[in-house]
């Protein structure tokens, strides 16, 4: 679980910086979504790891939370969350 976290989060960050384009900034209605769950997945893996495993899955948890926080603050910028 914490791989695929990490790599839905890499993923994420990626499509991230490609949505900050200007006139791109409709991708992060989808970014956002996609990146929760990426989150989702990355809370289960620290959920169900022992302790020593949980290195990726909280570093997949961070890299989506953080493309959350700034496509949630593109939108909010560009006028997209009203």
């Amino acid at each position: 679980m914490g791989l695929i976290s990490l790599l839905w989060g890499i993923a994420a960050m990626l499509w991230m910086v490609v949505a900050l384009i200007p006139l791109l900034g409709w991708g992060n209605w989808f970014l956002i979504p996609f990146a929760a769950i990426g989150a989702v997945i990355g809370a289960i893996g620290i959920a169900i790891t022992r302790s020593e495993n949980r290195g990726r899955a909280k570093a997949g948890l961070i890299l989506n939370c953080i493309v959350i926080v700034v496509g949630i603050a593109r939108l909010s910028l560009g006028g997209g969350v009203i």
